[in-house]
């Protein structure tokens, strides 16, 4: 298990897809959510993965565990899946020798949000921001998928 230490900014354009080495097509749920622990499916192109998450103090760090589980197991647990289905196209994108961010272009109930994440070494690590980053949005929990998931972009 490792902590996850990010950061979440809003995206002002799309130039960032010219700078993006790769693209992934999402789908994910959730399982439970609740007093800030999550526990997702994610569908990320052809595997599927089980994540449990817990709430983080700062809006930046939380303990993270991943494991692989098959395909048809993540198909069954959508059913049983609390809210709606999260899709979204990620690209992922160089931001300098240590760091990427990977871009949610979200799609469905979630049309017209763009949101980029950043993952730090520590809490303190800064990074050069690119011309596309816009607001930032740690700690915001409208900006949590789990929160998206119930309520969507686009009833804002």
């Amino acid at each position: 298990m490792h902590t996850e230490i990010e950061r979440k900014y809003l995206v002002s354009d799309q130039s960032f897809k010219q700078e993006a080495t790769s693209r992934h097509t999402i789908k994910q749920a959730y399982i439970a959510h609740e007093a800030g622990n999550s526990v997702r499916i994610r569908l990320r192109d052809e595997e599927a993965i089980l994540t449990i998450k817990g709430p983080s103090a700062n809006g930046m760090s939380r303990l993270e565990w991943e494991q692989a589980i098959p395909v048809e197991d993540a198909e069954a647990l959508f059913g049983i899946c609390h809210g709606g289905i999260i899709d979204k196209e990620r690209y992922i994108v160089p931001i300098d020798s240590s760091h990427v961010a990977e871009v949610d272009v979200f799609h469905g109930e979630n049309e017209g949000l763009i949101m980029a994440e950043t993952e730090l070494l520590s809490e303190d690590d800064t990074i050069p921001l690119p011309s596309w980053i816009g607001q930032e949005v740690t700690g915001d929990r409208h900006y949590y998928n789990a929160y998206l998931s119930i309520h969507p972009f686009t009833t804002w």
